[in-house]
């Protein structure tokens, strides 16, 4: 795989919008917004989920949302994937006959936005992940992927609001998407991975987004052993690391990053004196971008 074989588009027009509005001295100012769609899937014939998104990659957010709800299996045939952009729909179809009706019952019981039985289904594949004993993480590859990334274009960069995830290998980022929603980011990555059958013991995820426990037990459900943020921890993120053996870094910024969890793979090369001071996007001033955490 190249660098970045998928990357964000920050000048489609269908991603963002123009707006005008006025800044804190009340003068005029003309923006970028990013844009905010309805996506409606289905598994099969059964109507699953209707989440919001900016409308990119739907195939690799529908494939990823049914892999990380436990609804696609590691042997599943996926035989088509249909995307109806007038009615903002996508189906996934399975050789396999699926019916979820009681999952998606509990999940209306549970709450609002289903995250009850979310939560449970992930935290049963959490249990039972083996991460790879054998990955390591080089200081280097971080600061060098820091740099790749902050740098490259993105609507985080031109329009804001918005979370990015990054699958990468050693120093390389290959696969960078981004939503409104970091869990829609971190499923496009999922969908990807099982599209292409990539296999997750030498990758690393990088993500713009905060590393609470929901982001941990994914990124171990998708069997990654490296997980990286410029933003902050949780607590139950921080022990739920602990407990898998995933290597958890946060605040990775300029010359700077902590590590919480799985400080046993990672190999101190790298020369701080060739490290960039600061990361591109906290030394913005007076620009478009805004932190997405």
């Amino acid at each position: 795989m190249k660098e970045f074989e998928i990357r964000p588009v920050p000048d489609d027009p269908a991603l963002s919008s123009p707006v005008t509005g006025i800044d804190q001295d009340g003068n005029p100012v003309r923006t970028s917004v990013v844009t905010e769609r309805p996506l409606t899937l289905f598994l099969n014939a059964q109507e699953i989920v209707t989440m919001m998104t900016i409308g990119d990659h739907p195939d690799l957010l529908a494939v990823g949302y049914l892999r990380n709800q436990n609804m696609l299996h590691d042997d599943d045939e996926i035989t088509g994937i249909d995307y109806e952009p007038d009615i903002d729909t996508v189906v996934v179809r399975t050789a396999r006959a699926t019916n979820y009706e009681e999952k998606l019952k509990k999940k209306i019981r549970t709450s609002g936005c289903a995250q009850g039985t979310v939560f449970g289904d992930l935290m049963e594949a959490f249990e039972g992940a083996n991460l790879s004993s054998t990955a390591r993480l080089k200081t280097s590859w971080i600061y060098t992927l820091s740099k790749k990334i902050n740098t490259a274009p993105s609507l985080y960069l031109s329009a804001g609001a918005i979370h990015g995830c990054v699958l990468c290998r050693e120093d390389v980022p290959l696969i960078y998407v981004e939503d409104v929603g970091r869990h829609n980011a971190v499923d496009k990555i999922a969908g990807y991975m099982f599209l292409n059958n990539i296999t997750p013991d030498d990758k690393i995820f990088y993500t713009t987004g905060r590393l609470t426990s929901e982001m941990v037990i994914k990124t171990v459900h998708m069997g990654l052993p490296v997980l990286i943020s410029r933003s902050g921890f949780t607590a139950w993120g921080v022990d739920l690391a602990r407990q898998a053996g995933l290597t958890l870094i946060g605040r990775a910024r300029g010359k700077r990053f902590i590590a919480l969890a799985g400080e046993d793979r990672i190999e101190f090369d790298a020369d701080l004196s060739r490290v960039d001071r600061e990361d591109p996007k906290s030394a913005r001033k007076g620009g478009k971008a805004e932190a997405a955490e």
